[in-house]
């Protein structure tokens, strides 16, 4: 069970396996001698204890390589990645393995290039590419000195003509070696580079879909307080009203009827104002206006309910060079529909203008009407305004009002269009 979820903790499970089977096979290869050995000659024993067998340590410990390279196999379960003096030692362990493995043990003495592409492979693993490219260079120097010290040794049991045979091979090994370890390095390099740009990748996806959720929570929200101010505003006016009315009526019923009966009338009428307002609201928190249609059809039919509302048809100049972003056409539309119940409730206009237009790079909106204003100093709590001017905060924008009392109102929108598009 602790030996699995090692495995499963190891950053490439894969690429321990393959250790294992390569280790696996090459072990292998190196006990069970050739079938056909027994028609050639016995070739020299590269190894210290093959070649000088009287040394203390072949005698105590002859099975010594065997256990290394158990060890050696074992340890590609738990790599360190934390401290850099464990990964020292590690690595220092893994060489002390490889060198008891070749140099005391003459049927592994060709495990040697296949342990230290292992030990690069793990290097790799762990250092960063300062450490990997120390580990790297170390590998070789030693896979020198070790060549170095076997064709000593054949040197000592060889004729001169197999010497220089051997010497031969031996500069061909080393550089075809060389080249292995080069090679092994940059894969594990582009490997480890591509899954960190992966795990990158998967971490700011992440982070962007935290932030698109909480872009859209805070949508939500803005919208749901702004109905909830319209609603506020709107039907909690007429339904105080109402109340009112119903107060007097039930106060006259007795002594006047005629009277009470007119202000039932009115009841009456601020109910229906009221159930109005209801559908409304209810109607702007479902439907999107702009989902099927363009900026300047949504604003035609804002202009053509607003007529048909107030008798007052506005004067729209829209002149919009190229298509722009949904967030803009919606800001626009939103602001534009504010802006014009606003004027049917408190500006009691007889003329209302519109302009829309886009000028390198930049957006301008302006909405200017004649009714009877208000003081700027006074009116500083109504939700629509503020609801316009977060629209156009929220994209950068400028958002500028002036009005004074019996000169109308003029509303200024301007929004920066480079960096959107």
């Amino acid at each position: 069970m602790n030996s699995q979820f090692k495995i499963n903790k190891h950053p490439f499970p894969s690429l321990l396996y393959l250790e294992w089977i390569l280790l696996a096979i090459t072990a292998l290869t190196a006990v069970i001698p050739p079938p056909l050995r027994r028609f050639h000659p016995k070739p020299p024993e590269l190894s210290i204890c093959g070649t000088f067998p009287d040394l203390p340590v072949c005698n105590l410990l002859p099975e010594l390589s065997i256990y290394s390279l158990v060890i050696f196999a074992l340890m590609g379960l738990i790599l360190p990645t934390k401290s850099k003096t464990s990964k020292i030692i590690y690595t220092a362990t893994e060489i002390s393995l490889i060198l008891t493995t070749g140099l005391f043990g003459e049927r592994f003495a060709r495990l040697f290039p296949f342990l230290y592409i292992i030990l690069v492979t793990r290097s790799c693993l762990i250092f960063n590419l300062p450490g990997r490219l120390f580990v790297t260079s170390l590998s070789f120097t030693l896979f020198l000195f070790t060549t170095q010290l076997k064709y000593q040794l054949f040197n000592l049991q060889a004729s001169p003509q197999a010497q220089e045979k051997f010497r031969f091979l031996s500069l061909n090994w080393s550089l075809v070696f060389g080249l292995s370890l080069v090679f092994v390095l940059l894969m594990m390099n582009a490997v480890l580079s591509e899954r960190h740009s992966r795990e990158k990748l998967a971490i700011a996806n992440e982070k962007l879909r935290e932030y698109a959720m909480r872009i859209e929570n805070q949508a939500t929200l803005e919208e749901r307080n702004r109905i909830a101010r319209e609603i506020h505003d709107s039907l909690g006016h007429s339904l105080t009203a109402l109340n009112l009315q119903l107060e007097t009526a039930l106060k006259l019923w007795q002594s006047n009827p005629g009277k009470a009966e007119t202000f039932l009338a009115t009841a009456k009428e601020l109910g229906s104002k009221a159930l109005k307002d209801v559908r409304q609201s209810v109607s702007t928190m479902r439907y999107n206006p702009l989902q099927e249609q363009s900026l300047d059809s949504a604003i035609a039919s804002l202009s053509e309910n607003f007529h048909r509302s107030n008798g007052i048809l506005p004067i729209c100049q829209i002149n919009l060079e190229y298509s722009l972003p949904p967030e803009i056409n919606t800001a626009i539309y939103r602001i534009i529909q504010e802006s014009l119940t606003n004027i049917t409730k408190y500006g009691y206009a007889t003329e209302v203008k519109l302009e829309l237009t886009t000028t390198r790079g930049n957006l301008r909106l302006i909405i200017q009407d004649n009714g009877r204003g208000f003081d700027l100093g006074q009116n500083t709590t109504g939700f629509g305004l503020h609801s316009m001017r977060d629209r156009t905060l929220a994209l950068g924008g400028e958002f500028n009002i002036n009005s004074t009392p019996g000169s109308g109102c003029k509303i200024t929108v301007n929004i920066p269009l480079m960096r959107l598009r």
